[in-house]
């Protein structure tokens, strides 16, 4: 009858020995996959944003940790069309912001977020408590150089308006945060790709209409590879760090 509610010694340890039981479960089911597909394969992965590496490298990590026969590498670069990546074969997992149905292309959610209006600390429109597609309209807008329709700003709000505003492209983040923070435009990002420098108040951020602007991430592949033992473990292992190392992101249901 404790509140909050809290687990006594005898529950701690079945909590405990429940977590064992289910690694040892696990690692039994990855040496089964094992012995049925011959252990080896290889995981090319394509990503959409240079911040995604920052949760990406350690999930590589540790997957490596269960599964050190399979080959990984990362295809660099921005690109148009980044699941046409997986049906030329040359990626195996695409990390994306917008799954459109392809054929033969696996969409596997990773977490839902929210984006971001980020602008200079001394702008005038942070007097405002949400920014809307209007707002946009006499400003440069600061972009990573890929196509509209994979800017979530741009495909879901700005252009449903008919805003078209002055454009600027940047590779990185960090780049794009410092054409911000010298007040030469605004950008929207993901607040997890942002918040070590939001924390830092590098820049100020709003959110995006009244109730937010909200996204998700999703790992894409093909149907062939999504059936492979080690290809559903990698995707698990990515949400498993993505929930421990970032914040303001939830399940995507």
């Amino acid at each position: 009858k404790s509140q909050p509610l809290h687990l006594t010694p005898a529950g701690e340890r079945l909590l405990s020995s429940a977590y064992e039981v289910l690694k040892t479960i696990r690692h039994c089911e990855r040496d089964l996959a094992r012995i049925a597909e011959g252990g080896a394969g290889q995981l090319r992965i394509a990503v959409e944003c240079h911040s995604c590496f920052d949760w990406l490298m350690p999930a590589m990590d540790r997957f490596r940790e269960g599964w050190p026969e399979v080959e990984m590498d990362l295809v660099s670069g921005f690109h148009v069309d980044p699941t046409g990546l997986l049906i030329d074969g040359k990626a195996d997992l695409v990390i994306v912001s917008t799954a459109k149905p392809r054929r033969r292309i696996v969409y596997e959610k990773l977490f839902r977020y929210e984006v971001f209006a980020l602008l200079a600390r001394t702008h005038s429109l942070t007097r405002k408590e949400y920014l809307t597609a209007k707002d946009f309209a006499k400003e440069t807008l600061i972009t990573y150089p890929i196509p509209d329709d994979r800017l979530d700003l741009v495909r879901e709000v700005l252009a449903p308006a008919g805003i078209e505003p002055e454009r600027r492209t940047a590779m990185l983040t960090v780049a794009i945060l410092q054409l911000v923070a010298s007040g030469r435009g605004l950008a929207g990002l993901p607040g997890w790709a942002v918040q070590p420098f939001l924390d830092r108040g590098y820049v100020a951020h709003r959110p995006i209409r009244r109730k937010g602007l909200h996204a998700t991430l999703y790992a894409a592949t093909t149907e062939t590879l999504a059936s492979a033992a080690y290809m559903g473990e990698f995707v698990e292992t990515m949400r498993e760090v993505s929930f421990e190392q970032l914040r303001g992101i939830e399940a995507a249901g």
